[in-house]
């Protein structure tokens, strides 16, 4: 067994790290997010570089165990407690948690899954054997594991892209600041949110836009706002209700991405322009796999399907409204319902919603298509184009005058 301990540090009354805790972060002192790294794991290897330590009651109590180098841990959960198990079989004993994984040395990093984070890890009982695993570090640092996955490695030419980006990010992430009181994070670190990938993602252009911004928000007025941003908005951005069932915002209008001369600031892209087609089979297995999310499906699932109709298109050129022609009935998606619907052969959600039907002139039941989607762009296509913002930036545009071109009426500057 692995004997407790007194003498456990605490996190900071404010919500920050202690200085001494948080070597090698960006700003120590920035507000603490919490990032969700797996809510329901069935277990959660442990480890970490140089000196690192365990403490239960959420980091306000004992020390559990110390660790260090190449040790490796596994966090458990049994009726509610949790316990942490060596390799070769030493456990220290049942605790109620939460349990805190901190370094205690200067440079020192937590690991989870073999994968290295700046902060410290929290271990919380989840859902029946569950495990909620919460990265808990300064907005700076976590920052510099989300810019480089988002938008890419990229250039120093397009610098003010990334520091777009950075800020955007920021934004986005300030905006869900508190969440973890009613679930126990704030944001997740996969595509709900933002894509987190911890020390391994950093980039050094990336870690010069973060520090670059620092601190930096988007604002309308003196009001801190949400920043959404997507791969390629394929000719226009559009506002928030051609996509989703949410109200209009003042800050997130179409912007068209033409660019002076002619093309687009974002025609580079890989997806800029696309094409998917359907066979009737494929969409049947589709609809009776998905479409139970956003629509009351018959017993026996969907039938044959019959057509694909766009019934409304909204004033960016996106498929508003969808209407799915079986044999068993008519079903109609609204906006990005659709993009988890008619999903590729590998799960993936179609491209965007900014697409126009061709149907093909024969339907023979050999294989022939029953529709081809000609479409542009790549996601949701609210606020900022990251393709657009490289394109602007290959232009001379500075970051500021980015932001302001995708969220009119905007400033960038420090929030209350």
């Amino acid at each position: 067994m692995v004997p407790a301990v007194a003498g456990a540090c605490a996190v900071s009354r404010r919500g920050r790290l202690p200085s001494h805790e948080a070597a090698g972060v960006v700003d120590a002192t920035g507000p603490l997010v919490r990032v969700a790294l797996a809510t329901n794991a069935a277990s959660a290897l442990l480890g970490g570089t140089g000196g690192w330590r365990v403490l239960d009651a959420d980091g306000r109590g004992d020390v559990v165990l110390r660790g260090g180098g190449a040790e490796r841990w596994r966090v458990e959960h049994r009726d509610g407690r949790l316990r942490v198990v060596r390799d070769d079989g030493a456990a220290s004993a049942w605790r109620a948690g939460p349990l805190v994984a901190r370094p205690v040395e200067q440079g020192a990093l937590v690991a989870y899954d073999s994968k290295r984070y700046r902060g410290e890890l929290v271990f919380s009982p989840a859902a029946e054997r569950g495990l909620l695993v919460v990265n808990r570090l300064p907005m700076e640092d976590y920052l510099r594991g989300v810019v480089p996955l988002e938008i890419g490695g990229r250039s120093t030419e397009v610098r003010a892209a990334v520091e777009a980006q950075a800020v955007a990010a920021r934004s986005y992430a300030r905006g869900r600041l508190g969440a973890a009181a009613r679930r126990g994070y704030d944001v997740t670190g996969g595509t709900q949110d933002q894509v987190y990938g911890g020390v391994e993602a950093e980039h050094a252009l990336a870690d010069a836009a973060v520090r670059a911004t620092a601190g930096l928000v988007l604002l309308l007025g003196s009001r801190a706002v949400n920043a959404p941003y997507h791969s390629t908005c394929g000719g226009s951005t559009a506002e928030p209700q051609e996509v989703w069932r949410a109200q209009a915002e003042p800050h997130l209008q179409r912007v068209s991405d033409r660019a002076p001369g002619g093309g687009h600031f974002c025609d580079a892209a890989p997806r800029f322009r696309w094409t998917r087609t359907f066979e009737a089979e494929e969409l049947a297995r589709l609809l009776d796999r998905h479409l139970g999310a956003y629509a009351t499906v018959p017993a026996g699932g969907v039938g044959a399907v019959l057509a694909l109709r766009v019934e409304e298109t909204t004033p960016s050129g996106r498929a508003g409204l969808l209407a799915v022609v079986t044999r068993r009935g008519t079903f109609r998606l609204r906006g990005n319902e659709i993009r988890y619907v008619l999903r590729g052969r590998g799960g993936e959600i179609l491209n965007s919603t900014y697409f126009a039907v061709r149907t093909p002139p024969a339907r023979r039941g050999d294989g022939t298509p029953l529709a081809t989607l000609e479409g542009a762009g790549y996601g949701h296509g609210v606020g900022m184009c990251q393709w657009g913002a490289i394109g602007r930036a290959r232009a001379g545009q500075d970051f500021r005058t980015i932001l302001r071109t995708y969220f009119p009426g905007t400033s960038v500057g420090y929030a209350d």
